[in-house]
């Protein structure tokens, strides 16, 4: 038996979507555990592209089932999206996809509601996706969210929705000037979808600890970052779950202590999208360039990344709150042609270093990086299938990390294809 989770261990797009689908080729189950459709995972292989926002990596392992969890926000015409085009590229998803009935469901008044909120220029913007995800968590928390189980009873359904029209569209109209939302324009579309998610809902939970006891492996699969967990992240720029590694327990019903190991994914840099502080991150020349070299573009939005060097001030700070005992380093071919490359090793603030992460808002957005310097490698990695295959500076670039973190790293991709890939024998 082994159960792994896969923590994005910046603030989102590491690359966990590789990462996971290179894994899944010898797990049985991978399990998406929160998070919504804001979040995307591109996965490319022999050249074509797959995009995921709601569906597991795992899917495109021929062998493996997937699970969206009780801790996920459903779109249910996202979700149905995705489905159509996997099948269309040739990709067995009809019993290969569990979904649980506890799950909660987005509705076209979250969307409206966080897409107002984010255009609202009194209230303070956050830099969400638009998608809903975030009301869809907080009517999870006021007792007032529709779940998966509820497209499955047809009085129900209609009953939740009318309730929440209710209150929503007054909020809409007197807050946001917004025009109502109506039951008959609602209800005929989500019982088109209840028909066709039925055939996928199932006791998630139970399926996973029967998997456990026959000796099955799992690999449970976040969303977004830790650096964006509600608790634990740089709140209030932050998502609205939780990305770490104990959002794994909650959002799919697995005990802890069925958890053998969690390892963190880190770009060879950082990135972040949306609001919020980022204290490495480069307003200039070499910052465009990373982007440029990285596409670094969300995979859901289409939003330009901010882009900085590595933080391992933010490293470690992922790897206590979640456990990491192991990286997957991403995206080293992008610092192919850098003559000097940085790494953040504190912060310094107000005449003082610090190495841990702050909790303060104002103090992290006021934090300089303390940096050490390393030589560039300037020649291709994207061949490299072996560490001693790498150049010296970036081998060395590696071990400094390593050393940094005190975290041995056991994956280094190298590009964008599956096959790009560096796994490290454990000793």
């Amino acid at each position: 038996m082994s159960v792994q989770v896969i923590v994005g261990a910046q603030w989102g797009d590491e690359g966990k979507g590789k990462i996971v689908d290179l894994l899944s080729e010898k797990t049985d189950i991978v399990a998406r555990y929160q998070g919504g459709a804001n979040a995307g995972h591109t996965v490319v292989i022999g050249g074509e592209k797959f995009v995921l926002h709601l569906i597991p990596s795992g899917i495109l392992q021929p062998n493996t089932t997937c699970v969206i969890g009780n801790g996920v926000v459903i779109d249910p015409g996202a979700l149905l999206h995705e489905i159509d085009l996997l099948t269309q590229q040739g990709i067995q998803v009809r019993g290969r996809l569990l979904i649980s009935p506890r799950a909660h469901l987005v509705m076209p008044y979250h969307q409206l509601l966080d897409q107002s909120k984010e255009e609202n220029e009194v209230q303070q913007k956050i830099g969400t996706t638009g998608r809903g995800i975030g009301p869809a968590y907080v009517d999870k928390a006021h007792r007032l969210g529709i779940r998966v189980i509820d497209l499955l009873e047809p009085e129900t359904l209609q009953e939740k929705i009318r309730q929440n029209l209710l209150e929503k569209n007054a909020i809409l109209a007197a807050v946001y000037g917004k025009t109502p939302l109506t039951l008959e324009t609602i209800l005929p579309e989500y019982r088109r979808f209840a028909a066709h998610m039925a055939p996928y809902i199932a006791d998630v939970s139970s399926y996973l600890q029967q998997a456990v006891t026959a000796g099955k492996t799992i690999l449970c699969e976040g969303a977004q970052g830790a650096l964006l967990d509600v608790d634990f992240g740089t709140y209030p720029y932050v998502t609205s779950s939780n990305p770490t590694s104990g959002g794994a327990c909650t959002g799919l019903g697995i005990g802890p202590t069925k958890i053998n190991q969690v390892m963190g994914v880190v770009k060879a840099y950082t990135t972040r999208v949306g609001m919020g502080p980022f204290p490495t991150e480069m307003q200039n020349e070499l910052g465009a360039q990373l982007r440029t070299l990285g596409h670094e573009y969300g995979a859901t939005t289409g939003r330009p990344r901010r882009c900085g060097w590595f933080d391992a001030v933010v490293a470690n700070y992922a790897a206590q709150i979640s456990g990491i005992d192991s990286w997957a380093l991403t995206k080293l071919d992008v610092l192919d042609t850098f003559a000097e490359i940085k790494l953040c090793v504190a912060y310094r603030y107000r005449g003082h270093a610090l190495k841990t992460f702050p909790a303060e808002i104002h103090v992290l957005e006021n934090c300089e990086p303390v940096y050490e310097t390393f030589r560039g490698w300037q020649q291709s990695t994207a061949a490299a299938r072996r560490l001693d295959e790498l150049p010296r500076a970036a081998q060395e670039y590696l071990a400094a990390v390593e050393r940094i973190t005190a975290i041995p790293i056991r994956i280094i991709s190298v590009g964008s294809d599956r096959e790009q890939t560096i796994i490290k024998p454990e000793n």
